[in-house]
């Protein structure tokens, strides 16, 4: 499950002016000055983006959440924010919104309680029905659209609404994940059974807000009371996949897909799906795609200068890459030592892994989370 939500309030004065200025340090023309657009809080190492909107200025992002928050304005929410799906397999949907309200209250007062802008329901399954063996005409939708995908020639799934107030997306889980590196899930689906070498499919609906509002469901609460009646609407009402009988014209009367009658059965209030206990709040690939990068370096390297000698390749693209990184920093003044780690900061922001707060800054971060405590403190909060 995906949620965004949105949170009434006004920011402190002394964040927005914080803001302002990693802001302005995302958008500098050095690698230095932009390696400390990060914001520090509740744990998380937030990247502080370069951009954001007219509404939202100012975007913090890490592996559990993208929060994006306005300069001031009753009707504008202070927050929204996008909960990741990685994080929520590893908390629950109640302990996430708690974890989240926790950060937002050191930046800023809240009004009310969080609001469901939108929610993404998926469920990941096994079976061995081919899921391009039906035409478009199975589906019985109120959407709009119905698209068949392919990869490299290869079916990946459908999508039916996509754009709407209401959109599914039936597709190839395994396919993607090789795709995007993500193999998170992985472990989750062994331990819910899944066998190497089995086809794992996602069936994913996104309702967004005007849904939500439609069946009185506007806080995070009462969303997640209901989700046994909003996953029965999207699969029974909005859209059904049938076995189309040419016999007959009437399309109501076809009968539901077997496989479509076990997704539409999926009990939401019961689920106890395993949750994974080694998430951490960063954004970082998988180590495979970074030494793929690095192998495919070295092999054109020793192919270059016809090195068959694994060894030497290896010592001499050492020796190249350190002289490299030596031309590159005496170009703008730099060590070898200090081009090299101008670009981990950056990745280390861009990460969520390394904080390049620097002494100053931190010593009076510090002053100033002392004195909001103790403002705290004084009012009795």
């Amino acid at each position: 499950m995906i949620a965004c939500l949105s949170y009434q309030g006004e920011l402190f004065p002394e964040v927005k002016e914080r803001l302002a200025k990693l802001k302005q340090l995302a958008q500098h023309p050095e690698i230095d000055q932009q390696a400390q657009a990060q914001y520090a809080i509740c744990g998380h190492i937030f990247e502080v983006k370069d951009k954001g909107s007219s509404i939202f200025p100012y975007v913090l992002e890490d592996g559990a959440f993208r929060i994006s928050l306005s300069r001031t304005g009753k009707k504008t929410p202070m927050a929204y924010v996008k909960i990741s799906s990685r994080y929520l397999c590893s908390v629950t949907p109640a302990e996430a919104e708690k974890h989240l309200r926790d950060i937002l209250k050191e930046l800023g007062t809240l009004d009310s309680s969080a609001h469901v802008s939108r929610i993404d329901l998926c469920a990941d399954f096994v079976s061995p029905e081919n899921m391009e063996s039906w035409g478009r005409e199975a589906w019985i939708t109120r959407g709009k659209k119905i698209d068949a995908h392919a990869i490299n020639e290869k079916f990946s799934g459908w999508s039916i609404g996509l754009g709407g107030k209401i959109s599914c997306r039936l597709y190839d889980k395994l396919l993607e994940i090789h795709s995007s590196g993500r193999t998170d899930l992985v472990p989750l689906w062994r331990e819910a059974g899944w066998q190497e070498g089995e086809p794992v499919w996602r069936v994913e609906f996104q309702l967004m807000r005007d849904v939500l509002v439609e069946h009185g469901l506007i806080g995070l609460d009462s969303v997640l009371s209901n989700l046994n009646g909003l996953w029965s609407y999207a699969t029974t009402e909005w859209l059904r996949l049938t076995l189309p009988n040419p016999d007959d014209q009437t399309r109501s009367r076809w009968p539901i897909h077997p496989l479509w009658g076990y997704i539409s059965a999926i009990d939401w209030e019961t689920n106890k799906s395993p949750l994974s206990r080694s998430f951490k709040a960063t954004q970082i690939p998988d180590d495979k795609r970074i030494l793929t990068l690095g192998a495919s370096s070295l092999a054109s390297f020793m192919a270059k200068h016809g090195i068959t000698d694994f060894d030497e390749g290896l010592d001499r693209y050492i020796l190249a890459l350190h002289q490299h990184f030596y031309t590159c920093g005496e170009f703008i003044g730099l060590s070898a030592e200090d081009f090299i780690l101008e670009k981990v900061r950056l990745r280390g922001r861009e990460y969520n892994t390394i904080l390049n707060v620097n002494e100053a800054e931190q010593k009076q971060l510090t002053i100033d989370k002392a004195a909001k405590d103790y403002r705290k403190e004084s009012d009795g909060e």
